[in-house]
């Protein structure tokens, strides 16, 4: 099925957009999901809070793009879960680890929707900017939230290359950032 007839079956306010949302995009979503959290229990239920508020935000929204639109929300679900486990524990996990490695390059916060979506345009601009590699790596790690290894092994490289790479495309971006007048 369509992504459209998925958001026209939300407008109608049918159950079968909720079968039609996780029969098409399920498997993407828990890939998401599983690879920030690590635990099939917390990623079910962040999947069922992520069909539940596509549920409750369509209508009014009407994503152009239903699939980045699912993704951002099972991805936020997934670290407020994560957020939410760890409250209490400090440490080294990769989840940790690969958000600290952006503080450096990224401004801790934004005032209003309108600084968030320039600093979302500029990232995007940004990534089109790198190669398709630095690009892979780069969400790989900061997006799905990959441990080092796991990138290494999926795009067949060392990971101290991935490393490396990584260290490079922050500085990059950082740059970029406070060009565009975007810095910390």
């Amino acid at each position: 099925m369509e992504d459209q007839e998925i958001i026209e079956l939300y407008f109608r306010r049918s159950e079968d957009a909720i079968a039609e949302t996780r029969s098409k995009y399920g498997a993407y979503c828990n890939t998401i999901v599983y690879g920030i959290l690590h635990d099939s229990e917390d990623s079910e239920e962040c999947l069922n809070d992520t069909y539940l508020r596509l549920w409750d935000t369509i209508p009014p929204e009407k994503p152009e793009n239903l699939k980045a639109y699912i993704a951002r929300l099972v991805r936020n679900s997934a670290l407020n879960m994560y957020k939410k486990r760890n409250a209490a524990r400090r440490g080294g996990d990769f989840v940790k680890v690969a958000l600290d490695e952006l503080r450096d390059c990224v401004p801790d916060s934004t005032s209003g929707i309108t600084e968030k979506l320039e600093l979302r345009d500029l990232a995007e601009r940004f990534l089109r900017e790198l190669t398709e590699t630095e690009r892979v790596i780069f969400l790989r790690r900061y997006w799905y939230m990959c441990p080092i290894s796991e990138i290494a092994e999926t795009c067949g490289i060392k990971e101290y290359k991935v490393a490396s790479i990584l260290k490079k495309t922050r500085k990059l971006l950082k740059r970029y950032l406070e060009k565009e007048g975007a810095g910390i």
